[in-house]
């Protein structure tokens, strides 16, 4: 059984939600947790495979900072956001904060246990109402910024030196790396350089390879 814990401040939510990971017998929901703070006292005692989390906590920024205290504390966990924000850049946000995967509240109940799984495997996952906004078609270029973008993600820089190239904090450098990644199918930067090469952006920004 995978161990879940969910992070909601409405008691009702987490009950549904209890019943449907119970459901698909593969999950178990292990912990519980209201706010940030209780999460990070739950996942620092007891072991945890997954964390479902909502974005908005007892906070505005609550859920987005668990995500970041999360991956900095205890990477191996595995962060899902189920919520009721549909905007690409609070999705975008949510995936540099950390998250693995990302499900709107509108999405149906085998779309949030697909998404999951997915995310489990390995993948950074988003539910299908959101996926189109978030990604471009496959088959579309790259803007010319987006280019220069990765070329310096491609560098061997420093990120703080590849921001000042772009003339953009490292902050925001971060995340229009999400963005690429999201937008290229791609979870690290390696995988990012081979998707680059195949379908021939490498030559686009190294005109001699």
């Amino acid at each position: 059984m995978i161990r879940t814990l969910l992070v909601d401040d409405h008691a009702i939510v987490r009950e549904g939600f209890k019943r449907l990971f119970h459901n698909t017998g593969r999950y178990e929901v292990v912990a519980e947790a209201a706010d940030a703070s209780q999460a990070l006292e739950i996942v620092r005692l007891r072991p945890i495979d997954v964390a479902v989390i909502d974005l908005s906590l007892a906070t505005a920024d609550g859920g987005l900072l668990l995500l970041r205290m999360m991956g900095k504390k205890l990477p191996n966990v595995r962060r899902v956001v189920v919520s009721m924000h549909s905007d690409p850049g609070v999705v975008l946000r949510a995936l540099d904060e950390g998250a693995h995967g990302y499900v709107t509240k509108t999405a149906a109940i085998a779309e949030l246990v697909s998404v999951i799984d997915r995310v489990m495997r390995g993948d950074v996952a988003l539910s299908s109402d959101i996926s189109q906004a978030v990604e471009r078609p496959k088959d579309f270029g790259l803007t010319p910024r987006e280019l220069e973008t990765l070329r310096g993600l491609l560098s061997e820089l420093p990120p703080k030196a590849i921001a000042a190239d772009l003339g953009i904090s490292v902050k925001t450098l971060y995340r229009h790396r999400t963005s690429l990644m999201v937008k290229l199918g791609a979870r690290t930067l390696p995988a990012l350089a081979r998707v680059a090469r195949e379908r021939g952006y490498l030559g686009m920004l190294h005109p001699e390879l």
